[in-house]
């Protein structure tokens, strides 16, 4: 075992909770998918599996995440905020986001026995010393840059990092569609059997251009008419039957638990890596069309690169039966809150200061404490900077005024209260500021100069 992986399994205690009670963990993250692209948010695609799982399980109304997709996973691994580890972490980027020995959600759940899998986009370390099975993963499959073809599963054309399909960090090519694959590889690992617990952890290219899904997938909206023009309808028929196609993975995973007879003792999260966006250009290798009509967010303002609610909040359920009653938790979660719920939900606890940014949230999951004491939710961005307190949000960009919104009363972010709550501004921007300085302006020395 390499040393910086050493190092992170012994940052915490023997868990004390025994195998028999640690429940399965299934994490699933998607790619760009917008706040009305879902059923359960009344949009276009249908996604009859997970409304289900949110009727019956816990929808996280206010689920917070960065503005795009390297941000946020280093977020999700590491239970900090991304501008702690330096300014190649708070942008899209194949560069080394965190430091080789960063406890990470995989090595948390390691150390304390459990099986650690991952299928899909890593986006956090392109090069074969960073790859997943560096940082807690016993296992690791798909791609390791940011985004790839679901056909060719290539990245960018030219770029160093073009071929990324890998299984633990070895390239090699394989056919087929990458959402298929992916599933097909999860599904391989959490019905492999054996006693030890397991964390598996999906990160889907659905629904990241470039858009498109089996046949199969479109069939289910035969019929429908996104659009007047022919090119804007094809494009949305693209997107809906990913979306479509999404779905149908996870109702596979929930079959294939109810079938092994590990649904009861398996809990299922679920979120987006950031908003999605309307309408891109297709810049990967294949041959996939572009997306002028993509996704929605409405009503919520703004998307994908923005820190309005609809760039960073996201669709989210947490499912576990017997365990999490039927209802919607109000209360903002961040997605670094992650790391330090299911730590404490296992039963593991560091060994020192993790320097966590993220809370242990799960009685808040679990409506135990449906409505927490204000925190704050810091979001920080290559232009800018958001702070969510209570009710208040703050946006201050590198250019303009700061901008202020009571989401108490404007969830959709159409009135900019700051010159009438001066006051208020000033407090919010003070509690901004406290955040900030905790970030790394500079990037590590050995990753200067490396493409990204």
């Amino acid at each position: 075992m390499n040393r910086p992986l050493l190092a992170a399994l012994c940052a915490f205690v023997t868990a004390v909770v025994t195998a028999a009670e640690q429940p399965n963990i299934l994490l699933i993250v998607a790619d760009d998918l917008g706040w009305s692209d879902v059923g359960w948010h009344g949009g276009f695609g249908k996604t009859p599996h997970m409304d289900r799982l949110v009727r019956e399980g816990r929808e996280l109304d206010r689920h917070y995440v960065q503005p795009v997709c390297t941000p946020t996973r280093t977020a999700l691994m590491s239970g900090r905020c991304p501008g702690r580890f330096g300014p190649q972490a708070l942008s899209p980027s194949n560069l080394r986001a965190m430091p080789l020995g960063t406890t990470t959600l995989a090595s948390a759940l390691k150390s304390a026995g459990y099986r650690t899998h991952m299928a899909g986009k890593w986006h956090l370390g392109a090069r074969p010393e960073w790859i997943p099975n560096a940082y807690g993963f016993d296992t690791s499959y798909g791609t390791l840059t940011g985004a790839a073809d679901p056909w060719t599963h290539k990245y960018r054309k030219g770029n160093p990092y073009e071929d990324t399909w890998h299984r633990d960090g070895k390239l090699f090519h394989e056919d087929g569609n990458a959402t298929e694959l992916i599933a097909a590889e999860a599904l391989k690992r959490i019905t492999q059997g054996g006693d030890r617990p397991w964390f598996m952890y999906v990160p889907f290219h659905a629904v990241h251009t470039p858009v498109d899904a089996p046949g199969e997938f479109k069939k289910l909206y035969d019929g429908v008419k996104f659009h007047d023009d022919p090119v804007k309808h094809e494009s949305r028929l693209r997107m809906a039957a990913m979306v479509s196609q999404l779905d149908a993975k996870v109702g596979e995973f929930v079959a294939a638990l109810e079938r092994t007879g590990q649904r009861d003792r398996t809990l299922i999260v679920f979120t987006s890596d950031n908003g999605g966006i309307e309408g891109l250009k297709n810049a990967y290798v294949g041959t996939v069309p572009d997306s002028p009509l993509n996704s929605e967010n409405d009503p919520l303002r703004g998307q994908k690169n923005t820190l309005f609610e609809g760039g960073i909040r996201v669709c989210a359920f947490a499912n576990w039966p017997g365990r999490l009653k039927p209802g919607k938790v109000s209360a903002p979660l961040y997605v670094g809150d992650w790391l330090p719920t299911l730590a404490g939900l296992i039963g593991i606890q560091p060994a020192g200061d993790l320097r966590w940014d993220g809370l242990d949230r799960w009685k808040a999951i679990a409506g135990d404490d449906p409505s927490p004491a204000p925190r704050s939710v810091y979001i920080a961005h290559p232009q800018g900077q958001a702070l969510l307190h209570g009710d208040w949000k703050v946006i201050r960009m590198k250019k303009g005024k700061p901008q202020l919104f009571d989401l108490s009363k404007d969830p959709y972010e159409k009135e900019d209260v700051a010159a009438a709550q001066a006051d208020r501004l000033k407090e919010m921007l003070t509690l901004l500021d406290a955040h900030l300085a905790k970030d790394d302006p500079v990037m590590p020395a050995d990753l200067k100069g490396l493409p990204h």
